[in-house]
């Protein structure tokens, strides 16, 4: 090793530490985007073998391993739902760079004791700390708005879209491979994914809040329910809060209850899910990546929303009514161009927000997120179930997409008058 650069590394390591970020880093800017993969690739490598983890260590059959692979997602998503607002406080008073790094530590080792997990009790306590580390997504994005200006923001949450459609692919593919060596292989894999990016984080990350930013902690902004109360009384923020929870109880229809569509109205087996979800996911991750930034520098944050909703309600209605697989599967790409709503939205709140509230917007999202995921897999199967199960008015699989769809339509109405209302409203 050369003279020097022992010292040399030292001080860049210090530097990462402790500097403040002036111009957008990017190894910092790959950092984010790779937790953000690796947390969808984590939750994806373990979808194939949860049935099989399940029956082994209750010894049930698969009907009773289902309904504890229901109360394991519920806790996820409620845990996500619960610390999304607390992570994102914290990492206002702390932080981005503490609380990404020890939350990557905490969820390398939730993994690791999911992989050794003998009992069912142990394994929904990990599926709870897993939901808890899942909220660095709130962190994460407030990391991507304090390097990011407000203009190029949408583009950049759309970055973080695709991240996250990427280890949507990946992640089952993967999963399934390893499953064919040991069941609980997957599980070491994401141990090792999440210890791999907190080596990566460590040396690459600066820190993005300054003492100007920086604010005290308090439990009463941190907790999901005052976080929101805080968040809404943001100036125009609180119908963009409301469409953000609306679209995600509609767009939740996808992983709700596609396999269950594909079987009941195609005959899909589970290869053929499995293909129509890649198609999908690559292309949510393409449209993330190539579509979503071009189209909000075009016509702005506030059309692009209006747009890619449109495309929603249209694409929702043609799968609610569609009858031949091939025109579902032409449909699916479509879809692409509706994923502009989210990074949109996200750019939207995160332009109403002080410096100094990025992290509590971008939890009180996560949270609204988490009530979406709790909720929308309830009221899509139960409305699947209602009209495919023997005795049904009409038999129609696509309904659901259909529910969906009229949410759009009222996330739309929402988006598109509620800024007429206040403006008539303030004449």
């Amino acid at each position: 090793m050369p003279r020097g650069a022992g010292p040399a590394a030292g001080r860049h390591r210090k530097a990462a530490r402790g500097r403040i970020v002036t111009q957008t880093p990017k190894l910092a800017l790959t950092f984010i985007l790779a937790t953000v993969t690796l947390d969808a690739i984590g939750i994806g490598l373990i979808f194939p073998v949860m049935p099989d983890l399940i029956r082994s260590v209750t010894g049930q059959d698969l009907a009773h391993a289902a309904l504890w692979g229901g109360v394991l997602a519920t806790s996820y998503a409620v845990m996500q739902f619960l610390f999304g607002p607390i992570l994102g406080s914290l990492s206002d008073r702390f932080g981005r760079r503490p609380v990404l790094l020890v939350s990557l530590l905490v969820m390398g080792l939730d993994y690791l004791v999911m992989a050794v997990a003998p009992t069912i009790w142990l394994l929904l306590i990990a599926r709870l700390v897993a939901g808890i580390t899942a909220a660095t997504y709130a962190t994460a994005t407030a990391y991507i708005a304090d390097i990011t200006p407000p203009e190029q923001r949408g583009a950049r949450f759309g970055l973080i879209g695709a991240g996250f459609g990427v280890g949507f692919v990946l992640g089952p593919l993967i999963g399934g491979l390893l499953a064919g060596v040991d069941t609980r292989a997957p599980f070491y894999a994401a141990a090792a994914l999440a210890f791999a990016n907190l080596a990566f984080g460590w040396w690459v990350l600066p820190e993005t809040v300054t003492e100007a930013t920086r604010r005290p902690f308090s439990l009463r902004r941190a907790n999901p329910l005052g976080a929101l109360r805080a968040v809404s009384r943001l100036p125009g923020l609180r119908l963009t809060l409301a469409c953000f929870l609306i679209l995600g109880i509609a767009m939740n229809v996808y992983p709700s209850i596609w396999a269950y569509y594909g079987q009941a109205r195609f005959g899909w087996s589970s290869q053929m899910v499995g293909l129509s979800l890649a198609i999908y996911g690559i292309s949510f991750a393409l449209g993330q990546a190539l579509l979503v930034g071009p189209m909000i520098r075009r016509f702005g944050e506030h059309r692009a929303a209006h747009y890619g909703m449109w495309v929603d309600v249209v694409t929702l209605t043609a799968l609610g009514l569609v009858t031949s697989p091939a025109l579902a599967l032409m449909i699916t790409p479509v879809t692409a161009l509706g994923g502009a709503v989210t990074p949109a939205l996200q750019a939207i709140a995160s332009r109403a927000a002080p410096a100094d509230a990025q992290g509590e917007v971008q939890g009180v999202l996560a949270s609204l997120n988490a009530i979406a995921m709790i909720t929308s897999p309830l009221l899509m199967t139960a409305t699947f179930s209602a009209f495919t199960a023997p005795g049904a008015p009409v038999f129609a699989p696509g309904a659901p997409f259909l529910l969906a769809a009229a949410l759009m339509l009222a996330c739309l109405a929402l988006h598109v008058l509620g800024p007429r209302l206040r403006r008539t409203a303030a004449a």
